[in-house]
């Protein structure tokens, strides 16, 4: 036997079975298609659909029971809001290829649209409030997204860039924005849902990852289905070659614009979610600076563009990560603050540069690559 193995012959049986186990092991061993629908699925795999549907359980019917208020609102809650907004700025920056650096001024807009909303139509559901909040900042983002008709690249993102600052001057300096209240602030009514309240200071921490999750999940569907139809390939022919794109029949017009609508859709109800259930008070020039654009550029970036997986993936980076340092820095090895904080950055600047020199295109395609080694293992490539 071992001199089997030591011969080619040998090498190349021990490399077939080593796949077959795998592939029984994943469930890909067998698992044929039959129709076109069921080729064309998310996750075609058996394995991964298993995969899929115990994380979703998990996700909804034990996260609630173990989730202490701390790692609600400190890493799951925002975790699951960026999810949102990098998913929406995945599908304009990756997707369509339309640079913009104007994240969080379209999350002001879809806070500010919320808190109108609430104030204005007490009785109205919620959720219809933030979805409603995700439309008016659709039709914001749209006409921001004019001028991506004639400019590009770095152009389009100083524009969108000048979108940034003209929105946050908008709801810092027109009184009417926040009722003329004199901090300049704007306060989220408390609000309930099936009798649990989910907005304002007597929210359950429970309650707003709950609310978080169902849009998270909404959102990541919905974006999976629009990126794999006609409306994705679409923006992926204008983000290749817009020219080619126009003479076999795609109108930029309606691709850009689009993309435009539907990006700020998706940040308008993170930015929503942002302020009605997570932060409850906001000024926009705090809460919604260009730092916070940059930040859901970042998670895109390292992510993956182009890529769902990637806002997922992304948004554990920035999010999730400098808290697991901080709780190991300053609780576990008893470090001062601050020189835990100084440290936490250089640690996440130095692994944004490993991982970007590993895998330029993102985190998403690095697990592609280490799953396609797995298939092979153990003499992978």
């Amino acid at each position: 036997m071992l001199f089997l193995l030591f011969r080619p012959q040998g090498l190349f049986l021990a490399k077939r079975s080593s796949e077959g186990l795998t592939r029984c092991f994943t469930g890909e061993a067998g698992d044929f298609k039959t129709s076109y629908a069921s080729d064309n699925q998310t996750f075609p795999i058996r394995f991964d659909r298993a995969a899929y549907w115990v994380a979703l359980g998990f996700a909804f019917l034990v996260m609630p029971f173990i989730l202490g208020d701390y790692w609600a609102n400190a890493v799951v809650v925002p975790f699951l809001i960026y999810v949102i907004a990098a998913l929406g700025l995945n599908i304009l920056i990756g997707y369509c290829g339309q640079l913009s650096l104007g994240t969080a001024a379209f999350m002001a807009v879809g806070a500010y649209a919320t808190f109108k909303l609430t104030t204005s139509f007490p009785d109205l559901n919620l959720y219809i409030v933030f979805v409603l909040s995700g439309l008016i900042t659709a039709g914001v983002g749209v006409l921001f997204g004019l001028p991506s008709l004639k400019i590009k690249g770095f152009y389009l993102a100083v524009a969108t860039l000048a979108a940034q600052f003209f929105l946050i001057w908008l709801f810092t300096r027109v009184s009417w924005f926040y009722n003329h209240s004199p901090t300049g602030q704007i306060s989220m009514p408390e609000r309930t849902m099936f009798g649990v309240t989910v907005s304002g200071a007597s929210a359950s921490s429970t309650a707003v990852y709950m609310t978080c999750l169902i849009f998270a999940v909404g959102m990541a569907w919905l974006a999976r289905n629009l990126t794999r139809g006609t409306v994705g390939r679409k923006w992926m022919s204008i983000r290749d070659m817009d020219i080619a794109a126009e003479i076999i029949g795609v109108n930029p017009l309606i691709a850009k614009l689009s993309a435009f609508a539907v990006s700020s859709f998706f940040v308008g109800v993170a930015g929503a979610l942002m302020f009605g259930v997570y932060l409850g008070a906001a000024e926009a020039g705090e809460a919604f600076g260009i730092n916070k654009s940059f930040l859901c550029c970042f998670m895109v970036i390292i992510g993956g563009l182009g890529s769902i997986l990637g806002s997922f993936l992304g948004a554990a980076f920035l999010v999730i990560l400098p808290v697991l340092l901080k709780l190991a820095l300053v609780d576990t090895l008893g470090w001062p603050t601050d020189l835990a904080r100084h440290l936490e950055v250089m640690i996440i600047g130095a692994l944004i540069v490993v991982v970007l020199i590993a895998e330029p295109h993102g985190m998403a395609a690095l697990w592609r690559t280490i799953k396609e080694k797995l298939r092979l293992w153990p003499f992978p490539h």
